[in-house]
């Protein structure tokens, strides 16, 4: 049965990567801006046009328009992402090695203090209806909060599993991707409590998350190339849709209803929400290879994805770099990180 249901997906997958060709996403603009160190999450501020990219001892910031180095805020130590609060004009970045979170300025960059945590630091997202940022971690506490105004850590929470992407509504729910129990929790970002649990069965554990906040409706991607599409309020899986392989991180647009799945096998899958309970693959559009993971402009609704050339996977030693998680990924051909810019245009 289980082999059955994996040619099901594959056969899915074929067929929509078909659409490739035909939908209206394309390569806009792809830039070579060099650089060591790897990196993770991606984080757009639209409000002041930069990209955040973290390159494991510092963040590097660029310009959203012309995709020119602006600035980076250094000793980020481990740096995997990027979370702002437009209200307090700051932004906190997750620093595994240390482990910490700096908190810096979104116009000047200038660093206003680094805030020491505990366990091992990975996704971060900031909530508007609390004004919190939540940091997430692999290990016990998984979640750290602290308060966007100052930089106070105001608690800690245990999820039960180990969070990738999580978001918020805006209205006091926060939902998470438990990426070792392969499930869905629901968060209530006042009391700092998990309010429910929503399993999405067999299968590889959700790392991208993309959210319609209005119609309470979550994607969650998952690494057996499969999205899940659950009601937010019930937990009940509405829609199972194939998706790119090595998927790390996603993303929902409001003004065009679609969400973004980035797929490091050089693809990006776009869902189409046609109404609350009806979604469709609409697209498989081309990337590169070890693009997986993305960031919405919500200015232009362009997506925003990094990668590199890779140097050819002949022994483990020499040709690839163990991540914190201990995964093993190709190692970069030197110079070669690039921006990738995906719209309709």
């Amino acid at each position: 049965m289980k082999r059955f249901f994996v040619l099901l997906v594959a056969l899915s997958l074929m067929s929509s990567r078909s659409l490739a060709d035909s939908g209206p996403y394309k390569l806009l603009k792809s830039v070579t801006v060099g650089g060591d160190g790897r990196w993770d999450y991606i984080t757009v501020d639209s409000d002041n046009r930069k990209l955040y990219i973290p390159r494991t001892s510092r963040t590097d910031v660029f310009d959203v328009d012309t995709l020119q180095k602006v600035g980076e805020i250094p000793d980020t130590n481990g740096v995997h992402g990027v979370a702002i609060d437009p209200a307090s004009g700051h932004g906190f970045t997750s620093n595994r090695s240390d482990p910490s979170v700096t908190m810096f300025d979104l116009k000047t960059l200038a660093v206003i203090k680094k805030i020491p945590v505990t366990g091992k630091p990975d996704g971060i997202f900031f909530d508007p209806f609390t004004k919190h940022v939540f940091l997430e971690s692999h290990s016990a506490p998984n979640e750290t909060i602290i308060n966007a105004a100052d930089g106070a850590v105001l608690g800690t929470l245990d999820l039960g599993g180990e969070p990738e992407q999580g978001a918020s509504d805006g209205k006091g729910h926060v939902y998470i991707n438990l990426e070792s129990t392969s499930e869905v929790v629901a968060v209530d970002p006042v009391a700092m409590k998990v309010t429910a649990r929503y399993p999405l069965g067999d299968g590889e554990g959700p790392s991208g998350m993309g959210f319609d906040a209005a119609n309470h409706r979550i994607f969650s991607f998952r690494g057996n190339q499969t999205a899940e599409v659950l009601d937010a309020d019930s937990g009940k899986i509405l829609a199972t849709l194939p998706i790119g392989d090595e998927v790390d991180s996603g993303t929902f647009n409001p003004d065009t209803m679609e969400a973004f799945s980035s797929n490091g096998d050089g693809t990006l899958t776009v869902i189409h929400e046609k109404d609350p309970n009806t979604f469709e693959v609409e697209q498989n559009v081309e990337t590169q290879r070890g693009a997986r993971t993305c960031a919405l402009d919500k200015k232009t609704g362009n997506i925003l994805l990094v990668t590199a050339k890779f140097m050819a996977p002949t022994t483990q030693t020499t040709q690839t770099t163990q991540t914190s998680t201990g995964r093993h990924r190709p190692r970069m051909v030197p110079g070669s990180f690039t921006i990738l810019v995906l719209g309709k245009g």
